[in-house]
């Protein structure tokens, strides 16, 4: 061996090939928030987004879908998109929350590898992003969906009522005794993580009526599909839930939501 090969460091041109090839081989985070009227809170999410991913040096892209915002929520976007790998989908009228995740999913599923994994989450900036870095480790360690949980050990909530928060306790208890799965105590929080190919197993399964639920119930339904898919492995971390920080009033309406889920519940009960 020469002196010269002796005296070699990293960063020659097959080391520099094998490092590019690892670069290209990473998985892309695919980031899918459907959004309504979120002019206010949107700046907020899109900057702890970027930070979060950036400073993890994560590969990523961020999916927004204005469900026909009255609002700037459409140009706050597109401002970002000139400093952030960002797609916008415009609804020219609002179609709901189900629409508008299933149109974000597929968007997400068109140009994604095998490797990729979709994370769904609110537009409200309630969800704090830091977390999407955990729930990524999981579906690394092996599970195939990972829901953010307010049931879990170390979960927090901050600015939610009594009422809302002893309906939701109700609804997972309801859920885990009629549907109970293994790795699972939130049926209805949006914000999850999913490996590309039980996505893409669910839409090949179900087609568009993968997602066909108007309301926020469609977040129970895609779980209640996606567990009669065989061998899914599903897990949760906890949750921390900045209701606090939400500008504007909610979107939802507990009670229409609350006779919408029982009625869905009644009716999956019964099917194959």
């Amino acid at each position: 061996m020469s002196d010269f090969d002796r005296l070699r460091v990293p960063g020659t041109i097959d080391e520099i090939s094998r490092e590019e090839s690892a670069r290209r081989s990473r998985r892309t985070v695919r980031i899918v928030l459907p959004a309504y009227n979120e002019e206010a809170n949107m700046p907020r999410l899109l900057e702890s987004v970027r930070d979060a991913m950036e400073e993890s040096f994560a590969r990523y892209q961020v999916i927004v879908v204005d469900d026909g915002s009255r609002d700037r929520t459409a140009g706050v976007v597109e401002s970002f998109a000139r400093e952030m790998p960002l797609q916008l989908i415009r609804h020219p009228v609002n179609q709901g929350l189900g629409a508008t995740l299933r149109d974000g999913l597929l968007a997400a599923l068109k140009n994604a590898a095998e490797r990729d994994i979709i994370v769904t989450m609110d537009a409200d900036d309630t969800h704090t992003p830091g977390l999407i870095l955990r729930m990524v480790r999981m579906i690394n360690e092996g599970y195939d969906v990972v829901i953010a949980s307010r049931y879990q050990v170390g979960s927090r909530v901050y600015g939610v009522t009594l009422t809302r928060r002893i309906m939701s306790g109700a609804a997972s208890l309801l859920m885990r005794t009629v549907f109970p799965t293994r790795g699972v105590r939130d049926f209805t929080c949006g914000y999850r993580a999913y490996r590309v190919s039980v996505l893409r197993a669910a839409v090949s399964r179900y087609g568009v009526d993968f997602v066909n639920q108007e309301g926020f119930q469609c977040m129970v339904d895609v779980l209640l599909k996606l567990r009669l898919i065989e061998n899914i492995v599903f897990g949760e971390v906890p949750l921390l839930l900045r209701y606090d920080r939400k500008e504007g009033e909610s979107k939802m309406n507990v009670w229409r939501t609350a006779r919408q889920t029982l009625s869905l519940l009644a009716r999956r009960r019964f099917e194959r």
